[in-house]
């Protein structure tokens, strides 16, 4: 018998899942003695030894996440897909219920969680690189460039968008999202970390686990949310990202001062324990479900949030023959979808150029034009609090007004204000409050354009290759990030303001027209809705 949780919601292997975060949890606490120990020296533990409390708790990590993968890994995880012609909406033009509250409540803190990971990197390269001696803006004279900490981290996100993407396919929605959650709480032991070795392979796992939240929290809500909310609330769930950056240069300022930048690492156990603790509220496909047997759940589930089993006016294309009988990437490249990717793919890599880009490394560039730590975090906490209401103007218009406008106008947006960084970026920090305001537009601009993109790619492919496609768009806008780390790695440029704003301004000004030639519109003719049947077909 399969075991339930009080969600309604199965684990495979319950005491599996709950015994490995157990360890898991366990295992982290074992590495605070050694972040304590030293206190007196402001938390620098590079050259210490590995203690014999962390050497136990890394192995208690290792056991426990195998047995948290096992736990969650249904049964039947080989069994295939149901017919593409039916797919999973929530009604059209439905109220939203108390359990759509809780769920983009739920759903919203997890994003916020998952996007302080990465925007964490730049407000801890400036004490990585002081700690362990490293070529940075602030010490052009070291030896390994901070660069690799960001390179590792963002790699791990963009390895993770992809692999999250495939999960949330095989394993489930929820299931993907509670394995990201358990890995959230694991690599807080980066804090801990003595050598800048360990710190290097622990953030790759961290990029990792943040890398596929986003998109598979999209492709969750595209199945649960009525159709006339679920645009504009994806993108001011995706919104958050911005307010994530809110809460990481307020934790820094607050925090790092006394804390050294090691603390901003450690914030992620108690952070993941809250999300997995919130894991009543988080349902699972219900589409997944019947694909499993699972009948009896998945019509709890489409009972509880208004969704019905609907078949398609128009059949989803088959997969050729040979190919992945549950949809490969490269089927997101193929006819009807290959223009539409194609902007997709710009458009993140867009986004991640800036992000991983000049918003990475702002943090360092304003110390380094003069600005103590804690001012320069404040003042990329107001400037991202400037920016908040654009937030709520993209959710309003992507909800009212057009998708695919929507994302040209604040795509332009951000790339004018890139552009008057480019060449005045530097001399603007001698005017605070224009640079304030200009630093809103890549800050808040770029997490609103992500947002926004997030919620298109979930709505723009059918439901069996959906969580694939937000992983696409998720995944490409951290390659954007890995390409501009090998270019610091190298050496080949610095990290300044107009350089990092510059590469930005190219890749956004041919997102623009790629949007514009090859994107769609979302709003298309309501499908015709069928019997919730008793079997999936296989």
């Amino acid at each position: 018998m399969r075991a339930r949780s009080s969600s309604g919601i199965a684990f495979a292997h319950p005491l599996f899942f709950w015994g490995g975060f157990a360890a898991c949890v366990a295992g982290v606490l074992l590495h605070l003695p050694m972040y304590l120990h030293g206190k007196d020296m402001h938390y620098h533990l590079n050259g210490m030894p590995m203690d014999t409390p962390m050497m136990i708790g890394m192995a208690l990590i290792v056991l426990g996440l195998v047995a948290v993968g096992y736990g969650l890994v249904p049964r039947d995880f080989l069994k295939k897909a149901p017919p593409a012609e039916l797919r999973v909406r929530a009604a059209g033009d439905a109220k939203l219920r108390p359990a759509h509250i809780a769920l983009i409540a739920i759903l919203t803190a997890a994003v916020t969680i998952d996007a302080m990971k990465p925007i964490s990197l730049g407000f801890t390269a400036p004490g990585v690189a002081k700690e362990y001696g490293l070529k940075s803006a602030l010490n052009p004279h070291g030896d390994l460039p901070v660069a690799l900490l960001p390179f590792f981290g963002l790699s791990g996100t963009a390895v993770g968008s992809f692999v999250w993407g495939w999960l949330g396919d095989r394993i489930g929605r929820r299931a993907a999202i509670l394995f990201a959650g358990v890995l959230f709480v694991t690599t807080a032991t980066c804090g801990a970390m003595p050598s800048f070795g360990w710190n290097l392979a622990m953030c790759f796992l961290m990029g990792a686990g943040a890398g596929g939240m986003l998109p598979i929290t999209f492709s969750l809500l595209a199945e649960t949310i009525p159709g006339r909310h679920r645009g504009w609330l994806m993108v001011l769930i995706g919104g958050t990202l911005a307010l994530a950056y809110v809460v990481t240069s307020w934790l820094s300022s607050e925090l790092v001062p006394t804390y050294s930048w090691r603390i901003l690492w450690l914030l992620g156990m108690p952070t993941g324990v809250v999300l997995i603790l919130l894991n009543h509220w988080i349902p699972e496909s219900p589409r997944f479900l019947l694909s499993h047997g699972r009948e009896e759940e998945a019509r709890a589930v489409m009972a509880r949030y208004g969704a019905s089993l609907v078949e398609a006016t128009e059949p989803e294309p088959e997969p050729e023959a040979g190919a992945d009988g549950h949809g490969g990437f490269g089927r997101l490249f193929r006819p009807p979808f290959t223009g539409l990717t194609s902007a997709v793919v710009v458009l993140g890599l867009g986004i991640g150029l800036v992000t991983y880009g000049f918003q990475l490394w702002i943090p360092s560039n304003l110390q380094k034009l003069g600005l103590p730590q804690a001012t320069a975090d404040r003042a990329l906490r107001d400037s991202a609090l400037l920016g908040l209401p654009l937030v709520f103007l993209a959710s309003a218009l992507y909800g009212l007004w057009s998708a695919k406008k929507t994302i040209i106008l604040f795509t332009a947006l951000v790339a004018a204000a890139l552009g008057v960084l480019t060449f005045a970026g530097d001399d603007l920090a001698k005017h605070r409050d224009w640079l304030y305001v200009l630093l809103a537009g890549p800050i808040v601009g770029t997490s609103v354009i992500a947002s926004v993109l997030a919620a298109y790619s979930s709505e723009i492919y059918p439901t069996r290759i959906r969580s694939r496609g937000s992983g696409l768009s998720a995944g490409v806008g951290k390659l954007g990030g890995v390409l501009v780390t090998i270019l610091l790695v190298s050496g080949i440029a610095a990290p300044s303001i107009g350089l990092t704003a510059l590469l930005g301004v190219v890749p956004l000004v041919l997102a623009v027209i790629a949007v514009a030639v090859f994107g769609v519109e979302t709003r298309t003719s309501a499908p015709k809705v069928v019997p919730a049947v008793a079997t999936a077909e296989t």
